[in-house]
């Protein structure tokens, strides 16, 4: 009987411009209290199965499930005009049992 052995998957370039920086805030850190749930921002066209392929190669673990949210830009108005601030994609990625990502060790 021959054993396949499994390559550890390898993060490409791609997957760093898909996954650009994790969410530190009040709400993720309630979200993540257990250690199995991890936001992101991600990139506003990447999809649900970039994100998850993304995840596992950068840190080694096996997802669950990916939601996303998306925001649209506030309209912010000053005294000299309007503007508007750029929209984003938040990903919530739900990891297996056993499986944990650190973002804020040592802080």
């Amino acid at each position: 009987m021959v054993k396949k052995v499994q390559k550890a998957a390898v993060a490409r370039v791609n997957d760093y411009a898909i996954l650009l920086s994790p969410v530190i805030s009040e709400k993720s850190a309630m979200v993540g209290d257990s250690g199995q749930i991890v936001t992101f921002r991600v990139d506003p066209r990447a999809t649900k199965t970039e994100i998850r392929g993304a995840v596992e190669r950068v840190f080694s673990v096996k997802v669950n499930e990916v939601r996303t949210a998306t925001f649209q830009g506030k309209l912010k108005r000053s005294m000299r005009g309007a503007g508007k601030r750029a929209g984003f994609k938040k990903a919530y990625v739900s990891l297996a049992k056993g499986d944990k990502i650190d973002l804020v060790e040592g802080l």
